[in-house]
């Protein structure tokens, strides 16, 4: 068909035999360097993309294993990650792609090597919500020197031979909520911060987004107290509780991460009225802008993130591509009036 004719072309554009191009388009055994060169530009002149769908056809004759790993129990969050995550298995289940899903509470460096072991004896390619810690960064090199690649999601991790990372942009979502806290409080504002924890990169970089627009744009916005919440809702309750005990003058909230229902129970409990902003849109934190709880949540799309992490990782599979794109979602702001 139209495929031998291109195939035939290019085989003659570069003086090398049909086998030779076949095996550098389709990534099969060794081509010297600069024949594989030569061979895909003359396919991209030639407007020749090897053929999707027909590749997949051929994978199904293999067992493709997709390992995930997430710190995600006690965390709504990840729910709607979960939704896109199931979405995309469901699409791909008749090109024999089986997923395999192991989650945990909280962030334990020792715990999420143990689940990315385990993984790594059944996956071909493993998706991760990685503690920024240089053990699961070495972990994450060893299986990649194994050829088993790992894409991040939702947050990623510093100096780890990842392929690529699936979330949002988290400074630009930090100077987003200090953004909206400007706005709403005429850029005056005694803040406490109740973020997920310090492992945590991305929870780490909304806190230097916020930190930037208050240099850059708000200096009478100050900034009382850190605390974690681990990403659990007791947890935030008691710190959040402690906090506002501590300073009566505290007047704003920016919650970096969950424990969102921990950070309003005591809210709610104190009679405190705060201007607070948070992040994603989780039912009790709709329910919470309803109430007039929280002022507004900064969004990061979190099925499409589940959704096109497992796509990715299947195209790798299939495609052998050895260096993926990154992926980076939209930031929305929710208010009680667009949710």
């Amino acid at each position: 068909g139209a495929m031998a004719v291109k195939i035939k072309q290019i085989s003659e554009l570069c003086g090398v035999s049909r086998g030779t191009v076949d095996r550098v388009l389709n990534h099969r055994g060794k081509v010297k360097p600069q024949t594989e060169e030569k061979v895909r530009e003359a396919a991209e002149r030639l407007g020749y993309t090897p053929n999707m769908a027909g590749k997949a056809l051929a994978a199904r004759k293999r067992d493709f294993v997709i390992g995930i790993a997430l710190v995600s129990e006690g965390n709504a969050f990840f729910d709607e990650v979960l939704e896109g995550i199931r979405k995309a298995e469901e699409e791909l289940q008749d090109y024999g792609v089986r997923l395999e899903i192991r989650t945990t509470k909280g962030y334990h460096i020792d715990r999420q090597i143990t689940m990315i072991e385990e993984l790594s004896e059944k996956a071909n390619v493993i998706i991760l919500n990685p503690i920024n810690d240089r053990k699961v960064a070495e972990k994450i090199g060893e299986l990649s020197e194994k050829g088993i690649g790992v894409i991040t999601l939702n947050t990623d991790i510093e100096h780890a031979g990842r392929l690529c990372y699936i979330g949002s942009d988290y400074i630009r979502g930090g100077e987003t909520a200090c953004g909206m806290m400007g706005l709403l409080t005429g850029g005056r504002a005694k803040v406490g911060v109740v973020t997920g924890s310090v492992k945590v990169l991305g929870h780490n970089q909304r806190i230097s987004g916020f930190r930037n627009i208050i240099h850059q744009k708000y200096p009478e916005i100050e900034v009382l107290d850190f605390v974690e919440s681990n990403d659990d809702d007791d947890q935030a309750y008691e710190v959040t509780r402690e906090m506002l005990q501590k300073y009566p003058e505290m007047d704003a909230l920016y919650i970096v991460a969950a424990g969102v229902g921990g950070v309003c129970r005591a809210l709610r409990e104190t009679k405190r009225k705060l201007c607070v902003i948070c992040f994603d849109s989780t039912p009790q934190i709709a329910e919470a802008l309803r109430d007039g709880t929280i002022r507004a949540s900064i969004c990061q799309q979190p099925y499409e993130q589940g959704y096109e992490a497992v796509k990715t990782a299947f195209y790798y599979l299939v495609g052998g591509a050895k260096t993926e794109e990154s992926y980076i979602v939209k930031t929305e702001i929710k208010i009680a009036e667009n949710l």
